[in-house]
């Protein structure tokens, strides 16, 4: 599966390697070694993935996320020595689809990149848009919108509000709903879930302190209803 991958590291040597084993598998490469350059070829170039290292000049790579994500849903790998769970969860919330702690392997790399771009293109199933209260979610598309206006989605946020939608009032335990993610987001912890519920909810609810659609239910997990949009 050929794709044009954007590696941004300020590491050359390590970005040298990135490059060789990217390309030996395929991919069409481009190679910056700075945060702003990252946030430029990625607007310029949509390429199909980012590979993104956290500490660099410039610009560091979780601002870099944090604003591609606004923008795009294109596919962003993080590299990152921190290894603290408060950093790896902070890179999820920015909208990482994955992320590799350093030091690591090529291949370990490789697999991540070859898993995100597969699961990526893996055809979505016919089915129809599903409405609940102000959200509009279409599987074919992978679109969301609320009162009609379009919002951009993770693939991990995604996966739990398409599960929610098809079962609107269900009550969903954490462990529920990491099944549904463990498709699209790897790296996915129950801790993970209560991280995309609250991107969902500065998302999808008017106030995401008192939310009405996205609801906990404490003790239990989590549910979708109508709420006052209904």
């Amino acid at each position: 599966m050929c794709a044009h991958v954007l590696v941004a590291d300020d590491d050359r040597r390590q970005a040298e390697v990135i490059r060789r084993y990217l390309q030996a598998d395929g991919h069409e490469l481009t190679v910056v070694h700075d945060g702003r350059q990252a946030l430029e070829q990625a607007r310029r170039l949509r390429p199909d993935l980012l590979v993104l290292d956290v500490m660099m000049p410039e610009l560091d790579g979780l601002r870099v996320c944090r604003t591609l994500r606004a923008e795009s849903d294109v596919l962003v790998l993080m590299l990152t020595a921190r290894t603290g769970e408060e950093d790896l969860l902070l890179g999820l919330e920015l909208g990482a689809d994955d992320y590799v702690t350093k030091p690591y392997s090529p291949r370990e790399l490789m697999v991540r990149v070859r898993t995100l771009l597969r699961r990526a293109n893996r055809p979505a199933p016919p089915a129809g848009s599903l409405s609940i209260g102000r959200v509009t979610l279409d599987p074919a598309t992978h679109r969301v919108t609320v009162d009609g206006e379009p919002v951009v989605c993770t693939r991990g946020e995604f996966a739990i509000l398409a599960a929610m939608c098809e079962q609107p009032d269900r009550v969903f335990s954490r462990a529920q709903l990491l099944h549904h993610t463990r498709g699209v987001d790897r790296s996915s912890t129950e801790r993970t879930i209560d991280v995309h519920v609250m991107n969902l909810r500065r998302k999808i609810e008017a106030d995401p302190q008192r939310p009405v659609q996205l609801l906990t239910v404490y003790g239990v997990g989590y549910r979708l209803t109508a709420g006052g949009g209904a």
